[in-house]
């Protein structure tokens, strides 16, 4: 692509999105691994609670179940399309653009699915301090994959001004 003096900025927005990524996805485990070494377990005989969910998580508040799988999802889902980026930064042509720019637009979405859930738990309060640290990663991980999307799309799109 024509306009190199961007490949910079977005080779370091792809690996500060990845490490991101990764503790993201590191602290979901560790949270799901939580619950189900401490969820509720009924025995054969027993009927569960009227209250019973499958997303019970005994750390957090009734928002962390559904904030953890989604961020867990968007966690991996991020770390795959930054290993697109990286194709896409090696080659930097308007033939990469597209399934990288694909699997960014997909792994924000997702991520700003999983940044609601994360207002959510932070409004109903009583969590620890890797949740909290798992709601900064996703609330500051909306913002720099969208930036991230912003340059590889104004890249791309100084080429084909450059083009025509």
């Amino acid at each position: 692509m024509a306009n190199e003096g961007l490949k910079p900025a977005a080779g370091f927005l792809l690996f500060l999105n990845f490490c991101m990524y990764a503790i993201v996805a590191a602290i979901g485990g560790w949270a799901l691994n939580v619950a189900i070494d401490r969820g509720f377990f009924i025995g054969p005989s027993l009927q569960p609670p009227a209250q019973f969910s499958p997303i019970f998580f005994p750390i957090g508040n009734g928002a962390t179940g559904f904030f953890v799988l989604f961020a867990l999802i968007a966690g991996v889902v991020g770390a795959a399309s930054a290993i697109a980026g990286v194709n896409h930064l090696r080659s930097w042509s308007l033939d990469s653009l597209p399934a990288a720019a694909t699997s960014a637009v997909i792994s924000w979405g997702l991520t700003l699915l999983a940044m609601g859930l994360a207002c959510k738990e932070i409004h109903l309060h009583g969590r620890n301090a890797k949740l909290i640290t798992m709601e900064s990663f996703v609330i500051i991980l909306s913002a720099t994959q969208l930036l991230y999307i912003l340059v590889i799309h104004a890249a791309g799109g100084a080429t084909v001004r450059t083009r025509v």
